[in-house]
């Protein structure tokens, strides 16, 4: 049976496509690593910061929607980001970074049983900075260009968290399915690990009853997780199949190809395989994320999508 090796990227709501770059390039100094768009509704930007490639692990991806209210929260829902930094000592630079950005963080705490920061973004998205005791992902490369220094980059996705209704339901989802590891309990909260052990596959379930969370900007749409290639993407869209859940079917992203599904709480999940990656359309290296890049079968629409869209501001 193949593993679930880990995160592969999170995808949230914003209002704002300059203020959300200021926010994550300039004060979190993560690499804008493609400037695209949706590519089911191209009027709007889908923006990727993640390490020096963007690799899988490393992704927090944005749509923007300028007409977005606000989030009425509630569970069913994905509601904390955990980011992994290397060192108690990263935490204290990162409380004092983000206090002078006037960003307000709670004092050292724990998330997932991990010592962490708690914050948010300009538009309520919910964060949390963990110490990984040199659990990045595997692949992670530093971003030499970053405005944070070396020994503090954000280094990928540690836990994620789900608050629901029904716990148990995503726990079977998790460990039956995809054979998540269940690595603590108790009556309001469960942690999984997609490989015991690591942090960058890891998922903590909360507990909540109550009204449902109403999307918008700085929710979370959904969790992607990683699969090695094409042969794996089929193989786990049969095992959704076969659990009795709908699914999209394999979705050619061209930078990954993926399948989306929903489970019993209505969390939506997305399947990404790990290529080929962000340089697939001949974006160089040296210069991915610098301007607009389309996928092939959106380029003859290039001037159509440009006058759609605001260019983005650099401050």
């Amino acid at each position: 049976m193949y593993k679930i090796p880990g995160h592969h990227h999170i995808s949230m709501i914003t209002k704002n496509a300059s203020e959300n770059n200021h926010f994550y390039r300039k004060i979190l100094g993560l690499r804008r690593a493609k400037v695209t768009v949706n590519q089911d509704d191209p009027s709007m930007y889908h923006l990727f910061f993640g390490d020096r490639t963007g690799s899988p692990g490393t992704e927090l991806s944005f749509f923007e929607i300028p007409m977005v209210g606000r989030t009425h929260r509630g569970t069913n829902a994905i509601t904390r980001i955990g980011l992994l930094v290397p060192t108690v000592d990263s935490l204290l630079y990162w409380q004092q970074r983000l206090e002078d950005f006037g960003v307000q963080t709670s004092h050292f705490t724990k998330f997932a049983n991990h010592t962490s920061i708690l914050f948010e973004d300009p538009e309520g998205l919910r964060l949390a900075l963990i110490v990984s005791n040199g659990a990045k992902v595997e692949h992670w490369e530093t971003w030499e260009k970053s405005e944070v220094p070396e020994e503090h980059q954000i280094q990928g996705m540690g836990a994620v968290e789900i608050t629901v209704r029904r716990l148990d339901k995503l726990a079977n989802t998790l460990t039956e399915i995809f054979g998540y590891v269940e690595v603590s309990r108790t009556e309001e909260e469960a942690i999984f690990q997609s490989v015991e052990g690591e942090l960058f596959g890891e998922i903590v379930v909360k507990y909540l009853d109550g009204e449902s969370e109403r999307p918008g900007r700085g929710s979370i749409h959904h969790l992607a997780i990683r699969v090695k290639n094409d042969e794996e993407l089929e193989y786990w869209d049969q095992q959704v199949r076969a659990r009795g859940f709908h699914s999209s079917g394999i979705v050619d992203r061209f930078y990954f190809k993926s399948l989306y599904f929903r489970e019993s709480n209505g969390i939506l999940f997305e399947i990404a395989t790990d290529g080929p990656g962000f340089t697939a359309d001949g974006d160089n290296i040296e210069t991915l994320g610098e301007k607009l890049v389309l996928p092939p079968f959106l380029e003859n629409r290039r001037a159509e999508i440009e006058a759609i869209l605001k260019p983005i501001e650099e401050y």
